[in-house]
């Protein structure tokens, strides 16, 4: 298998000097420990006060990991990614609205996101946060109540509620099914994910059943999931519908760790990095072993498990571009990986955010704390773009004239 994400020439090809540069002085700045915290306190803050501070965040961190203020924006990010044969899933990266109304607005801009992607010849899928479409509440609540099988208890109020959010979903979904875009489900905090997990499946079995439409997103550093992986794929075979899986480490280890200590309940989260990771690669196993039955989304920096899904696939003979296995990682990170595994003819993808930097600044923020919390991954990503740097520079150089050899030695 003719593949190594050491290549940086392939990894960052598609950016100028000047781009790559901007990147390196990025990275420096968050790879401090401390001037990323701060950052990250201090930047909601400022945008409050009306400082003129959104030139800084656009040059800097959201053009390195936001595809673009609107929908329109990120068609050139589109464009360019399709060139280098890498395609698109692409996020409304507004957080955090809560009422009625706001949740119809989202609604429709998630359906006019599908809409716009199924123009496009490299945007297979788009990423949807049921909070984007329910009360925060309303989830906790229904994630607390007993496992009823409309998965609502006795209220008639909630009980409409959380009607209007199916009905949301399944707008979302039927729209998706006739234009043939992909629905990843993003994945939430463990004490609101039941009722998320229950609506993904609900629209699996009513959209899933030729071919994989509405995907669910498992986080493995949850010790639980690799188990709800089996159980999930059990069902889906017992009611004939195609599971759809996009394979996770996980995005709120800490809030997980202080809220159950908070709260006095044994932690959901694994106890260690190694149980994280092997079970994550053990998902991957299962996923690759089950393909006729199950569509993935392999979405990690990991360099290990992506080379080792990679692999899998060659050591089985099934294709690279098989329609049932994708490979993801987020803008703005992890080149290396996404751009050789695209050369080598793997279907992969960047998951580009999009949206007004007020309302994308809670995405940002984590891109800020991921990169500083996980070992070594703006270390590594510096390290890259330095050796890239460098190979440019050396590249450059112009051929030492005829005889200085021999007049050196001399």
């Amino acid at each position: 298998m003719d593949i190594s994400f050491d290549n940086t020439k392939v990894a960052f090809d598609y950016k100028s000097d000047k781009e790559l540069k901007a990147s390196r002085f990025l990275f420096t700045t968050m790879n401090y420990p401390w001037f990323s915290a701060m950052g990250v306190r201090l930047t909601p803050f400022l945008m409050k006060t009306g400082l003129p501070i959104n030139g800084i965040i656009r040059s800097t961190i959201f053009k390195q990991f936001v595809g673009g203020e609107t929908l329109e924006r990120t068609a050139a990010v589109a464009k360019l990614l399709n060139d280098y044969h890498v395609q698109v899933i692409l996020d409304y990266g507004v957080e955090g609205k809560e009422g009625e109304a706001n949740f119809e607005q989202t609604t429709e801009q998630f359906i006019r996101v599908i809409n716009y992607a199924a123009t496009q010849k490299n945007i297979p899928f788009i990423s949807v946060k049921i909070t984007g479409l329910s009360r925060f509440g309303l989830l906790q609540t229904l994630n607390e109540a007993p496992r009823l099988r409309s998965g609502v208890h006795d209220h008639e109020v909630e009980n409409e509620e959380w009607d209007n959010v199916r009905e949301r979903m399944y707008r979302i979904c039927e729209v998706a099914a006739e234009r043939g875009i992909g629905v990843l489900v993003d994945a939430e905090e463990s004490w609101i994910q039941d009722p998320i997990d229950r609506l993904t499946m609900e629209m699996m079995e009513a959209f899933n059943k030729d071919k994989a439409i509405v995907y669910n997103t498992i986080q493995l550093y949850r010790q639980d999931r690799l188990s709800f992986l089996k159980l999930s794929h059990q069902i889906a075979q017992q009611k004939g519908f195609i599971l759809g899986i996009k394979l996770v480490r996980g995005a709120y280890m800490e809030k997980e760790r202080a809220r159950a200590q908070q709260k006095g309940y044994p932690s959901p989260i694994q106890q260690d990095k190694s149980f994280t990771d092997g079970d994550f690669n053990a998902a991957v196993e299962y996923c690759i072993n089950n393909l006729n039955s199950i569509a993935v989304v392999i979405a990690t920096h990991n360099e290990y498990s992506n080379l080792h899904a990679a692999e899998l696939l060659d050591m089985k003979g099934i294709m690279h571009s098989h329609p049932h296995v994708h490979f993801s990682q987020l803008y703005g990170m992890s080149d290396n990986i996404t751009f050789n595994l695209a050369k080598a003819g793997y279907s992969v993808s960047k998951y580009v955010p999009f949206g007004p930097i007020r309302e994308v600044i809670p995405y940002l923020m984590r891109r800020a704390q991921e990169n500083s919390s996980i070992n070594g991954q703006t270390s590594r990503e510096l390290t890259l773009i330095k050796r890239e740097l460098k190979r440019r520079k050396e590249r450059s150089k112009p051929p030492s004239p005829k005889g200085e050899q021999g007049n050196a030695q001399s």
